[in-house]
């Protein structure tokens, strides 16, 4: 969805002067009533309000843009306003804001507003640009000053515009192609792409990025683009489907090598260093006899916890929803239930959620074993999450202690690794039983490998699970602190890397663990990747002798990354200063853990940063711990980076 498209005439004024923020919130209010899409203003403003009491949506750069996602606004839409003389809008530079969007997002709209804010922060970090709008002398020229940034900044999504000149070298030819992919497709699945194509228009060279981020893939790339490139780097963190490749030199490596090193991929594509990958079979794997154990198991991982998120995400949030409707039966077996739009939400959410497991596992023996591992993978999670044995089926009074989230992890990767060799033996067959294998031999032998195995293992990982919700369940006073401070601390670590994404699986796990799937750990482990990039935006502001020109210039984008659970919009700072960077934001998210444990905070949805507040316990401590954690990371920060030579 692009920027203009969610941008009415109607919505548009220019040249305003409100004396106050909260007139100014008026105005914006108005001007997306007059555009259509909210159905009920108060209700609206209400989520808008609320909003900026949580913390200022001006972000510094003379930009504002407040936002609310709610039940009042029933398509997406943008209201926009230029204030030439300046309005205090709050910002945390304390210069007045003189380009103001506000954004509107229905309740069930997804995270369309999230999108819209990643691109209106890349563009209007453009000074010209934020010029060009204050200045335009009417609402087409503003309209167009906008559709014309955006045509060049993503040209790939303007299919009958032409490319930018930067967007390829002069020949035209693309040379390079890469696909991105990280498992949550936020952050890092573009950066990559970002970076990659960057570093080919340095080089002259074409390459082209195709992203599989959380809403599909993007910038796809075409049957006649991979027969004429000369090679396809693979920047990813969970599996990429490789068997259009066939026959072509692929490259693949971590997504974050794309964002730190993508001159050398580039160069190992043109000298000729990267395998060929050939396609065997139904399965879209490549060669991977060099690629470290660990490595492996962390992209199947990957891809189980990046299919599995959604669920959790989605049916955590609608439960929580239940229980804040329903305050007048808390403490009651009815509590979350017991009138009819609590309920709905509760057993759509509960729905939702019971589908975590199953579908982990699934997509963990399918990374594995390709299509014939995702049946055994959901049937060997789903016994795992009901905790069937054996001695249940003798006696049905037996009692059942569900595996859970160990259960399907087991489950997912034993049952992968069991139809990957059977796939092997099946391959010895005679090629006139070919036809058998997927209809009959696969779905047949795996279903009785995979239900056998999980009812013989099913009472000792209950056991084990049962230990581990216990533990936690018990910890209390300073060990629960330094378990969130722990926890927080590896989100600061490799911001993204394989001991970032540790404590977010243990911490997604619980989730369901948790009663009433109200976490601690999960919300430590938010907080955790929440201020790396809050710290580093205050930073920029309070401490700019420490930073570049062009690193204060991008601070700003770091709050709304940092508010919306983006780690790796510290990245780039970490990147150039790590040995400084990097222990500043581990004691800042430390902090931040610590206190959100000590202060009892408790996350159902293990994303959403700012946005799930609301659902959250004691949302205020929540607040406090992670603006305590942010500044105790700028500080760190302010004592640990040489102040810079300023030009």
């Amino acid at each position: 969805m692009r920027i203009v498209d969610l941008l009415k005439r109607e919505s548009i004024m220019l040249d305003a002067a409100p004396k106050s923020k909260s007139e100014a919130i008026d105005m914006l209010v108005e001007l997306q009533v007059n555009g259509g899409c909210i159905s009920d203003k108060d209700e609206y403003k209400k989520g808008i309000v609320a909003r900026e009491e949580h913390a200022t949506t001006a972000v510094g750069e003379g930009i504002a843009i407040p936002h609310a996602k709610n039940k009042g606004v029933k398509a997406p839409s943008l209201a926009a306003m230029t204030v030439p003389g300046g309005v205090d809008y709050e910002a945390p530079d304390d210069e007045p804001s003189t380009l103001l969007f506000m954004i509107a997002a229905p309740e069930s709209g997804g995270d369309v507003h999230l999108d819209v804010l990643a691109k209106l922060m890349t563009i209007l970090m453009d000074e010209d640009f934020r010029a060009n709008l204050i200045a335009a002398k009417d609402k087409d020229e503003f309209l167009k000053i906008i559709d014309d940034m955006e045509t060049k900044k993503y040209p790939e999504e303007t299919p009958d515009s032409p490319k930018s000149d930067d967007a390829k070298p002069s020949d035209g030819v693309i040379k390079v192609l890469a696909v991105t992919a990280c498992p949550t497709g936020i952050a890092h699945t573009y950066m990559a792409a970002e970076a990659l194509e960057k570093k080919g228009r340095e080089l002259g060279i074409g390459v082209k990025a195709e992203t599989q981020g959380s809403g599909g893939a993007k910038n796809v790339l075409t049957k006649e683009e991979i027969a004429a490139c000369d090679g396809i780097i693979i920047a990813a963190d969970k599996n990429v489907d490789l068997a259009r490749f066939d026959g072509k030199p692929v490259l693949r490596v971590p997504v974050s090598d794309g964002i730190n090193n993508p001159e050398e991929l580039i160069q190992k594509i043109l000298d000729g260093k990267a395998p060929i990958y050939r396609h065997e079979g139904g399965a879209a794997e490549t060669d991977i006899s060099n690629e470290k154990l660990g490595r492996r198991l962390y992209k199947h991982l990957m891809n189980g916890v990046s299919h599995m998120l959604p669920f959790v995400i989605g049916g955590g949030i609608i439960m929580a929803l239940s229980f804040l409707l329903d305050g007048g039966a808390a403490g009651t077996s009815q509590f979350g239930s017991s009138w009819v739009l609590p309920a709905f939400f509760n057993k759509v959410g509960n729905l939702a959620f019971s589908f975590m497991v199953p579908i982990l596992s699934a997509y963990i023996a399918q990374s594995i074993a390709d299509r014939p591992g995702l049946m055994v993978g959901f049937v060997g999670g789903s016994l795992a999450a009901s905790g069937a044995t054996f001695a249940y089926f003798a006696d049905p009074t037996v009692p059942i202690v569900p595996a859970g989230f160990l259960g399907g992890l087991l489950a997912g990767f034993v049952g992968g690794w069991f139809m990957k060799i059977l796939r092997g033996l099946c391959d010895k067959m005679p090629k006139s039983l070919e036809g058998l294998k997927p209809i009959l031999i696969y779905p047949v032998v795996g279903l009785l490998f995979i239900g056998a195995f999980m009812c013989l293992v099913n009472p000792l990982v209950g056991m084990l699970n049962n230990a581990l919700t216990n533990a936690l369940d018990s910890m209390g006073g300073s060990s629960a602190i330094i378990l969130g401070a722990l926890v927080a601390g590896m989100q600061a670590i490799d911001m993204g890397g394989p001991i970032n994404k540790a404590a977010y699986v243990f911490g997604t796990a619980s989730i369901a663990m948790a009663a009433g799937g109200f976490s601690p750990v999960m919300a430590a482990v938010m907080a955790g990747g929440m201020v790396p990039p809050i710290a580093i935006a205050l930073a920029t502001i309070f401490f700019k002798n420490r930073f570049t020109a062009e690193e204060r210039k991008s601070g700003p984008v770091n709050f709304i990354m940092g508010l919306s659970f983006i780690t790796e919009g510290a990245i780039p700072y970490a990147a150039s200063d790590p040995l400084h960077v990097i222990p500043a934001c581990v004691v800042g998210s430390a902090v931040s853990g610590g206190l959100s444990m000590a202060f009892g905070c408790a996350s159902p949805a293990p994303h959403g940063g700012v946005f799930v507040f609301p659902v959250m316990q004691n949302p205020l401590g929540y607040a406090a711990a992670i603006v305590i954690g942010s500044v105790a990371g700028m500080f760190m920060l302010a004592l640990l980076k040489k102040k810079k030579v300023q030009k």
